[in-house]
């Protein structure tokens, strides 16, 4: 999360296109783009244009910060396929669990409950199925978007979470612990299992890995330059991590564009965006204040509009 702020008008515009036919927030411009944020006190999730204006929060209901199931009560937003549908992790009612609710914040359905912590949902190509994050050390799992038929995909000591679910619906990309250490690398593997493979050996902590939309590209955030967290795209077949942000503070959680023209992460409590051409691209958009400690941006995907 860091502070910069900077213009790149025609990466927001260009956007904005692409979307235009989303539904409305309520708001200036269409619901583009979801972020977790405690601008009320406890963490929920609201909705905003390209832009980062018309923010409105999609739930009513609310938890008290200052217990730990009020604070995390809505974390992790990830859109169904279609965009009517969004999966959360939410810890209300003890441990996280993952919940999905309508794009408008109706019917909050719960669809795990276990003692274990469920997070991180990523939604199928085809909208059927979701993989999330269980447990510690963390295993993949896969249900059913109904909440059933709940199986793991990968076991054993290492911790795997973050999984993000390609568009191509043919692989799943996470992040990996290595036993008895902090370093983190991408791993992908196919979503039953097999085909299990390292992307990433950084040395590092690497972690919240996100698709560009033509499934070739992962982007994700990696101190492994310096101390600090940057934003970085990596083919998935694998080479040389190329940096796109270049700030004074940590950037991480980065969010691909549906046209894959730029990349959307947080920083200090803001959001921006950066059109995705490397370091010497254009500089980043600020799209909300820091004081409203926004994070995890996802965003909406394209839709087939009449």
């Amino acid at each position: 999360m860091t502070r910069r702020r900077v213009l790149a008008a025609a990466v927001a515009a260009g956007i904005a296109a692409v979307l235009a036919g989303c539904a409305s927030s309520g708001g200036d411009g269409p619901v583009e783009l979801l972020v977790v944020s405690t601008r009320d006190g406890d963490y929920a999730i609201y909705a905003m244009n390209a832009e980062g204006d018309g923010e409105e929060r999609l739930t009513d209901e609310s938890g008290d910060p200052a217990t730990p199931a009020g604070l995390f009560f809505q974390i992790e937003p990830a859109w169904s396929p279609d965009g009517t549908r969004i999966a959360f992790a939410s810890k209300r009612e003890g441990s996280f669990d993952i919940y999905a609710m309508n794009a408008d914040g109706s019917d909050t359905v719960r669809l795990t409950s276990t003692r274990e912590d469920d997070n991180h949902p990523s939604w199928s190509a085809d909208g059927e199925r979701i993989v999330f994050s269980r447990g510690a050390p963390a295993d993949l799992w896969v249900m059913n978007t109904d909440g059933s038929d709940a199986r793991a995909i990968l076991g054993g000591m290492p911790s795997d979470t973050q999984p993000a679910w390609s568009p191509d619906g043919t692989t799943i990309a996470f992040t990996r612990r290595a036993p008895g250490t902090s370093v983190r690398d991408l791993w992908l593997v196919r979503p039953d299992g097999s085909g299990l493979r390292r992307l990433t050996s950084l040395q590092a902590v690497s972690d919240g890995p996100d698709w560009a939309p033509d499934s070739a590209t992962i982007a994700f955030a990696t101190n492994a330059l310096n101390d600090q967290f940057d934003v970085y795209t990596v083919p998935i077949g694998g080479g040389q991590p190329r940096r796109v942000t270049v700030t004074s503070e940590d950037s991480f959680e980065p969010a691909w564009s549906p046209d894959g023209a730029a990349i959307a992460y947080s920083e200090e409590g803001a959001i921006y965006t950066k059109a995705v051409g490397g370091e010497t691209s254009p500089e980043a958009t600020q799209l909300t204040d820091p004081s409203s400690n926004d994070a995890s941006p996802a965003w909406r995907p394209p839709q087939n509009v009449p």
